[in-house]
């Protein structure tokens, strides 16, 4: 008789889902109350306090080389600080936080297109097609939101370039990534987001902070329910092989980020805006999905 699954395994791919939604509009909420380096520097900072303390108790396998250690790094670097930092400056200069959760959705595209390429494999029509429907699925979700509030140039820019930092740590740990024990990989990875951003942070910023209430719970949710909580979860349902059901979620990502954003702070998405999530959601599923 098959074994019926765990009840948290059931439970993990919506609890997911909503956890990692709503990073993008509670980013936005704590935005409001201070800068983007300094929002970072001090979530990295809490994240890596709690991490450590759970290394001491887990004590977890560390790498044996220095490669390892090097590739571990540059892998948290490119995520932590290009993709989270750039994806904040993006938030504070107005895109809207299903805008710019759609243009990180497009990321398994940009794998899928480049890894055969290193094989040196064909790459297919779906992933062309896929791509070409999901920029095409953001161009029109941007313009539809440009008749309500029209994006800067600079944040559209730090989008992009915070999609190409997760794209590029993404493909960085395909081919140079171990299976490392995923209390010591994301330690790692938080401390070299931490040295990306205190820097910036104390070059650029005054480091104020409005300590309101609202701040105090989007930190919180950044921190427990965004980096610990919903991490967690996406390691453990992969570890239990539900990568494919995992995949099918994350399509749902850009919109319940927008809903949830409508929610919290009042960002419109139009009808033609829902119309074009659509179409780069087909886009990325036509570019990922398993031939046969």
């Amino acid at each position: 008789m098959p074994t019926s699954r765990p009840f948290w395994l059931v439970a993990a791919p919506v609890v997911f889902l909503m956890l990692w939604s709503g990073g993008y509009p509670v980013a936005k909420v704590g935005l409001q109350y201070t800068q983007p380096m300094t929002l970072l520097t001090l979530r990295f900072g809490m994240v890596v306090a709690l991490m450590t303390v759970l290394f001491i108790i887990l004590r977890p396998p560390l790498p044996k080389t220095r490669a390892e250690w090097g590739h571990l790094a540059f892998v948290g670097f490119l995520i932590q600080a290009v993709y989270f930092g750039l994806s904040y400056f993006a938030f504070a200069s107005g895109v809207a936080a299903g805008t710019v959760a759609l243009f990180m959705s497009l990321q398994p595209v940009l794998v899928a297109m480049i890894v055969p390429r290193w094989a040196g494999e064909h790459v297919g029509r779906n992933q062309w097609l896929g791509l070409i429907l999901g920029l095409l699925g953001a161009v029109v979700v941007i313009s539809a939101r440009s008749a309500i509030e029209a994006p800067s140039l600079f944040g559209v820019t730090c989008a992009l370039l915070g999609l190409a930092g997760i794209t590029a740590g993404s493909l960085w740990e395909k081919r140079f990534g171990l299976s490392h024990h995923p209390v010591t990989a994301n330690l790692v990875g938080y401390i070299a987001g931490l040295v990306g951003v205190a820097p910036l942070m104390l070059l650029q910023e005054d480091i104020s902070i409005d300590w309101t209430w609202e701040f105090t719970g989007a930190i919180g949710y950044l921190v427990v329910g965004n980096s610990l909580i919903a991490v967690g979860l996406l390691l453990a349902m992969i570890r239990a092989g539900d990568v494919a059901r995992v995949s099918a979620l994350l399509y749902l990502v850009p919109p319940l980020a927008a809903l949830l954003a409508w929610g919290m702070l009042g960002e419109v998405m139009p009808p033609l805006a829902w119309a074009g999530m659509g179409v780069a959601a087909a886009g990325v599923f036509l570019a990922t999905r398993k031939a046969g």
